[in-house]
């Protein structure tokens, strides 16, 4: 796999692909991320990992999460589950 970047240098994930990561058509993904469910991180390697990038897709207590070298070439992925953020009481 192979995700590119815009000319902002942002990252363009084809929604289709990250939607058969989590067992879900492209339509129900879109739908989704529309509700607001989906939320995605990127973190830019450092020190020795300088010009590797992680890129991280959370929906619901799962997470797809990628380590991107720095031609955009995923170097590998997995869907993990996640714990909650937790609940915090009310007084």
């Amino acid at each position: 796999m192979y995700i590119e970047r815009d000319p902002n240098g942002d990252f363009v994930l084809e929604s289709g692909d990250i939607a058969d990561r989590f067992g879900l058509s492209r339509e129900e993904f879109r739908r989704r991320i529309h509700q607001g469910l989906v939320t995605s991180t990127v973190e830019r390697g450092e020190a020795e990992d300088i010009g590797t990038c992680r890129l991280s897709v959370r929906l619901g207590n799962r997470m797809w999460r990628a380590l991107l070298n720095n031609e955009g070439e995923v170097q590998n992925e997995a869907v993990t589950f996640v714990r909650g953020r937790g609940h915090t009481p009310r007084s």
